[in-house]
């Protein structure tokens, strides 16, 4: 989808076009559970984060003040509610959070990668996300965070070097 496309269809959602909403809604769905599984790490959790999102985007669409930040306001929600659904479940002690995802030889290296950008926290773990994984540009990262960029850069450069420590203390030079 073109950018004056996506515009038109945000234009569209915000008067009350449920189909156009539907359309923006499926042509991030990938996105948003990739953001959400490098969260929550499993497949379930981030199916529901997903069905939330959805549904504050749904009910905030009139805030989107303009059409060309959808997708940032829209990773935006998706990140604020990983980040409040980690902190409630520290809280519950019962809840046990893993890997549903089968071992193969292809998905390793993914999951290992994914496991080395958790142990980051935040801010590093979204910025190196969204830069990295979801291709984001710095000014958009910023957007999403509410932050200026130079502070950005400098959490990129920190969480690389944490990423950077990360591999070798693993033994694994080959990875970086």
């Amino acid at each position: 989808m073109g950018s004056l496309e996506k515009k038109l269809f945000v234009e569209k959602a915000k008067k009350g076009d449920d189909e156009a909403f539907f359309i923006l809604m499926s042509t991030h769905k990938e996105q948003l559970y990739r953001i959400a599984f490098s969260y929550m790490k499993n497949e379930a959790d981030s199916l529901e984060a997903i069905q939330e999102v959805t549904y504050r985007a749904f009910k905030g669409i009139r805030k989107v003040k303009q059409s060309d930040y959808f997708s940032t306001w829209l990773v935006k929600i998706m990140i604020n509610y990983c980040k409040d659904e980690w902190i409630k479940r520290k809280r519950e002690p019962n809840i046990q959070w893993k890997m549903e995802e089968a071992y193969t030889v292809d998905n390793d290296l993914q999951m290992e990668v994914q496991e080395a950008i958790s142990s980051l926290g935040d801010p590093y773990q979204t910025v190196i996300q969204l830069r990295y994984m979801e291709d984001f540009k710095i000014k958009d990262i910023a957007s999403v965070m509410d932050s200026p960029e130079n502070t950005v850069k400098t959490w990129l450069t920190k969480g690389l070097k944490k990423l950077r420590l990360y591999w070798e203390e693993k033994g694994g030079k080959d990875h970086v």
